[in-house]
This record gives structure tokens, sequence and C-alpha cells, in this order.
């Protein structure tokens, strides 16, 4: 009879827990404190070197073999510091996306050419064109380094300690293995530093430009539709790797062309190098995260958005530029408006609830694990209590530093100067004793200064000082009073001494010897700020390394309870994630698995035919007769994938090209904590409809024939 009633009991919670899973809609109410957390919450990000053979196996039919990974392993590639890529010809043929590569595009174009705006391609070897500094590294070795990291680890005498012991380790096993192997080497943490291991890449640095679309087809919709499905894009380039002879690469790995792409619900796979995800900290770094961190983040991120979409609508001969500029921080934005919004989502946080009291019960419950790891999350929680005390300070008194406005660095190079000037002679420097420093200070201002930009980025940063501190705060009501935005901003300007080129010239023929007592508010804002800044910033150093320590110890927690039934966080290492094209509900109605041309053109035509956002390049009005709307363009996925895996590529089980991924959905972000299968979605290029643009927009002959064949042809 009690085994009955067992048996009944664990038969009504999994139906509770599935049924849980199916209400996560806008049509069903959930009792919270009901979810529970399960296994899969923690995602499919891979290693290759501990693939979940029998659940691939159990749940899709599918068990590759050592030689299909190998393979898929090396045609899989780094691209140069931040994206995916992968070969996709014997002839050392890349693929990756266009949103990694354009950065360099004005950079290699020629005169009376706009990469940007009309694309490029080389009808032949020849006309390839090498883009300096790129390198793309493949992935040769894995081999596990954690013994030897831990045993180093554990003579720390406390967390500023064992953070040091462990990096001079992780540098002597990488120059090590550097000189053993000839490659290049990285120690890469796994389960937060649960594992360490050291991954071989053989790195090609000659790389050379084939193929991409205008910008206007590789970022269709900009900053709205970004994180957003359906999505109606074609974010591609292809580029290819020479040898030291300058002949191209010939590679027996690399990933075959599928010209009809994948159907919906068949087994496919991601292959790239997720950046970063936080699925293992605690809940309350969790809090800490939603409360203060992200929050400034994206504070600052909308203000510089703010700054280059009014430039954008003044200045149409910078297009290009600034087109670049607001799809960049509307990236930002959404990418951290979109984790917030996760992070305030109840249900995603009851699951991380229950996970993470799942995992206290088993300390509390193993005598071992208990004396070990008994004190993990009270150290957290004090560490973050103390954090949260400095957080405002510290992020405000931090300058920003691409994006400051120059009178920032004005001021900055006038106090360095002033500072040298009163040293002994025989202290300070040759360049303060020639008078080459004095010269330096006579052009801090450029020719093109741009006085509209600067303004708008001082107003800017001064809006987020107003978001991070509270309004009584002696800095705020010393520098702008009950001033804010572009009153603040301007009122900054008139009273400084150092605005304009003119104004400092004479501050430094009247004032030079009175700098830092100067009431110039900008050498107030860094003088005030910057002494404090060091003390903030030497605590909040002690703070972090203690939690980089505590989770280091929570992700030996989490291994030694679930094991490798869960795959680690995203650290920048190449992974595989399995999934399906699958269509989800979105906003009251459903998202289509695939996506056709006819869509594009609907949002072209129905928000009329204007450039931005959701213009075509000229190339796309008049399509030829055989080109097929009905072809799919993209597809979203249930693939695990967040920043980092631009540009993987997503394969069958053959190893065929069946997509290219570009972005997640704005349900993907909060796969920086967790993932929900039911409407967390990667969104990709097809191939098939990529192959049927390179045909009949692009007339690019020579590469749709190296893709179907998979080499050059002759």
């Amino acid at each position: 009879m009690i085994k009955s009633f067992q048996k009944f009991v664990l038969f009504f919670f999994l139906c509770s827990v599935i049924n849980l899973e199916a209400q996560y809609d806008i049509y069903n109410s959930i009792d919270y404190s009901k979810v529970k957390y399960s296994l899969d919450d923690l995602g499919k990000m891979w290693t290759f070197d501990e693939i979940p053979f029998d659940k691939w196996e159990s749940e899709y039919g599918f068990k590759p073999t050592e030689e299909w990974l190998d393979d898929v392993r090396m045609s899989a590639l780094q691209f140069g510091r931040g994206c995916s890529s992968a070969f996709v010809s014997a002839d050392g043929l890349i693929m990756t996306n266009h949103h990694c590569g354009r950065g360099d595009f004005p950079e290699i174009q020629k005169d009376g050419e706009d990469l940007l705006r009309d694309g490029f391609y080389a009808k032949t070897l020849e006309e390839e064109r090498y883009v300096p500094g790129l390198f793309v590294d493949q992935l040769i070795l894995i081999e596990n380094v954690t013994d030897e990291i831990h045993a180093a680890m554990n003579e720390g005498k406390n967390e500023n300690e064992i953070v040091a012991k462990r990096d001079s380790t992780i540098r002597e096993i990488k120059d090590r293995y550097e000189a053993k192997t000839n490659l290049t080497c990285k120690v890469i943490s796994f389960y937060n530093g649960g594992k360490y291991k050291v991954y071989g890449y053989k790195r090609y640095n000659d790389i050379r430009l084939v193929m991409a679309p205008d910008f206007q087809i590789a970022a269709t919709g900009w900053d709205w539709d970004n994180f957003t499905y359906p999505r109606y894009e074609l974010d591609f380039a292809f580029y290819r790797a020479y040898d030291e002879d300058g002949n191209p690469v010939r590679t027996d790995h690399y990933f075959s062309w599928s010209e009809k792409g994948a159907e919906e619900n068949e087994l496919i796979f991601t292959v790239g190098r997720p950046g970063s995800t936080k699925r293992l900290i605690s809940v309350a770094q969790m809090e800490y995260l939603r409360d203060y961190d992200y929050k400034y983040r994206l504070s600052l991120y909308n203000e510089l958005y703010q700054v280059y979409y009014e430039l954008l609508q003044t200045r149409p001969e910078e297009k290009s530029e600034l087109l670049h500029k607001v799809l960049s921080w509307g990236n930002s934005r959404k990418s951290y408006a979109g984790r917030l919004l996760g992070l305030k989502d109840p249900y995603i946080m009851a699951k991380k609830k229950d996970f993470e009291k799942n995992l206290k019960e088993a300390v509390e419950n193993n005598d071992e694990l208990k004396a070990k790891f008994d004190f993990v999350w009270d150290a957290i929680n004090k560490s973050l209590d103390e954090l949260k005390t400095i957080a405002p300070e510290a992020t405000a008194f931090t300058l920003p530093r691409s994006t400051q406005p120059i009178y920032y660095n004005v001021a900055s190079q006038l106090i360095e100067y002033a500072k040298h000037m009163n040293l002994p002679d025989d202290a300070k420097e040759e360049e303060y004793k020639n008078g080459d420093a004095e010269k330096r200070l006579q052009n801090l201002y450029p020719e093109n200064y741009d006085y509209e930009l600067n303004e708008k980025l001082l107003r800017a940063h001064i809006n987020y000082l107003c978001s991070v501190l509270p309004e009584d705060h002696w800095l705020i009501q010393h520098l702008f009073g009950n001033k804010r935005g572009d009153e603040a901003a301007k009122a900054l300007l008139e009273k400084s001494h150092i605005s304009t080129p003119e104004k400092l010239k004479e501050f430094l023929e009247d004032s030079f010897d009175d700098i830092l007592s100067s009431d110039d508010p900008f050498i107030y804002l860094l003088t005030a700020t910057q002494y404090p800044l060091l003390t903030l910033d030497v605590r909040k150093k002690e703070i972090y390394n203690t939690i980089e320590v505590m989770n280091e110890l929570l992700g030996e927690i989490v291994f030694a309870v679930h094991g490798d039934k869960i795959p680690p966080d995203a650290t920048s290492s190449l992974r595989i994630s399995e999934g399906t094209i699958k269509e989800y509900e979105y906003n009251g109605t459903i998202a289509p698995g695939k996506t056709t041309y006819f869509g594009m053109y609907d949002r072209y035509y129905s928000f009329g035919q204007k450039d931005y956002p959701w213009g075509l390049h000229e190339r796309w009005l008049n399509p030829p007769a055989d080109f097929d709307l009905t072809v799919p363009m993209g597809f979203a996925s249930t693939n695990d994938i967040v920043g980092g895996n631009s540009g993987s590529s997503i394969i069958n089980t053959k190893a065929e090209v069946i997509g290219i991924v570009h972005d997640g959905n704005l349900e993907s972000l909060a796969g920086d904590f967790i993932f929900i299968p039911e409407n967390n979605r990667a969104v990709a290029t097809d191939s098939y409809g990529l192959l049927e643009a390179l045909k009949y927009i692009y007339k690019t002959d020579r590469l749709v024939e190296e893709l179907k064949s998979g080499y050059i042809e002759n």
C-alpha cells in the first residue's frame, strides 16, 4: 500500500512539473511556489570531450562516432577575438556573420568603394582582399589540468592568494603547452573552476575577404529587429584562409553545404564558441545583477544609443558609419534589457531558487560536502551586501573610456601635467623638462573636433551619473544642481575654461600654474572622484576575488551533485548544442519555424519603402523572375546559443551546413542564466535561402560552385 502511494505521489509530481512547463504562456497563471527546476534549465552547450551520447541516442536516435565529432570540431573555427566561424570547403573557405567582420571593411576598401553600403565580391582568387590583423583558430587539443591548478590554489591562505596562485599556475601551464605543441594555447575554466582544461589551437593569420553582402540585407530591421523573430536578414560573409606560401589552405575538415536546408523537427546542431553564461551563480548574485550592475549598464547604453540615433537623423552624409554605431549600441541596450526581463521574471527566478534550494539540501545531507562547502552561500551573501554599499560610487566614478566626451581627456592631461610639474626637477620625466609635454597640451583638440558629438556624449554621461547616484549626492549637487540633460551639459560647457580649443589656449596662458585649484567643472570632476575611486577599486577587487573563489566552490558543488549530466557554463570555448527548427508562442500569436523572402518584402513595403530600418539595397528592389520568394530566408531553432555564437554553423547529422546563427530572440537573452526551451530560440539564416541569394541576387557563380562542390573549381 505504501509503495503504491509513493508511486502515485511520484506520478502526480511529474505531471505537475510537466504541466507547469506547459503553462509558461500568457493564458495560464502559475503558482510560483510550486515551480520546480529541471536539469534541462542548465542548457545544452556541450564540450567536445564530454558529449551526452546516451541522451542524444534516447531522445533523437542519433549517436555520433568519435570520427564524426573530431571532424565537426576541426571544421569549426574561432573567428578573430569574438565570433564563431567554420571551414565550408576543402580550400580554406570560411563562413561567418557579416557583423563579425564589417568593422574592418572601411579599412580595406579602396578609393571610390563603400564596402558597407554595397558589399564586396572577389571574382577571382587574386581579388580576395587581405584583412590586416584578422585570424581564425582551429581547436586541435583538449587536455584536463584540473588537479594541477586546484593543488596550487589549495596553497593560498586567503582569497587574494588563492586567485594569485591560480592565475600564475594557469600562465605556467599555458606557456608549457605552447612550447611543447607549437599551438596557441588557453587554459579554460569549466563549472566556475570545478574543472580546468588546456585548449590548443592552430592559428591561421592570413585571412582574406571573399564575399560580403550589403549592410542593409545583413542588418535589415536594424536595432528594432535585433534579438527579434520573425527575422528577415542575411547576416553572412565569406573569407578564405591562406598558408605561409600564400596559397589557399587545404583542409580535410569542413562542413559541406546543404542546398535545401533542414526540415522542422529534424535534429540539427549549432557548433560555435558561446561567450559566457552565468547559469551556476547563486540567486543572490542574480538579484545583485538585476538591481545594480545590469541596471547601470542599461542606463548607459540607452544614453549612448540616443546620441548616435539623433546624429543619424541629421547627418545623411555619415549614414553608414552612424548606422553601425546605432546598431552596435542598440545591440548592447537590448541585450541587457532582455537579461533584465529574465531576472525580473518570477517563473525564471522560481526555477533558480528551487535549484539552489535542492543544491543546499544536497550539501546539508552529505557530511563530506557539508564540511567542505557549507559556508559558501553565506560568504557570497556577505560579500554582496558590502558590494552594494560601494557599487553606486564605484560605478559612477569610473569614467567611460571609448565613449567619454573629449573634455575628460583634456582635463586628465592637464591634471597629469600639473602633478608632474610640481615635482622636483630631478624627479621629472624628460618630456616635462624639455617642453614636449607642454606642446602636447596645445594640441589636445584635434582639427576635426566634433563639438555636437561631444556635447551629446557629455549629456549622456550626465544623465548616466544621475541615474546611478542619488539626487542629493555631493557630486551631483556640485556639478549639476537641479539641471539635467542638455541643460546641464550646456551649463558645464559655458562654465568650463577648457571646453573649446580657444578657451583652452587662453586658460593655459593665464592660469597655467593654477590647474589643480581651478574651478573648472571637468577638472573638479576628475580630481574629486579619482582618489576615492582608488580606494573603492581596491575594496571592489577584494570583494570580487572572494566571490570568484566562492563561485569556484559553487561550481565544484554543482559538479559533485550532478556530474556531467549538465554542461558547464559558456566560457568562450567551442561547444556543440543539439536542437530542432521549431515554432513558438510570442506576443499572443505564433512565430513560424521558418520565414521567407515574402516577409522581407512585406516589411519593406508595409513601412513605406524607407531606408531605415527595413530598407533594401537597390539590387534587391527588382529580383529576377527565377528568384523564388517562397524560399526560406531564416529560421528559429531550439539550439542553445548566447553572444559569441554569432557566425556559428548549424549542421545536420551528415555535418552539412543548413544555416548560420546570427542572433537569438528576445526571450533567449534570459539564457545568460537559464535555458527555457518553450520560447528560447536561436535565429539563423537558412542555407537554402542564402544559396538562392548568391545565385540570383549577387550572381557569385564562383562562390556558389565552391559551396556546392566543396572545392575551388578549376
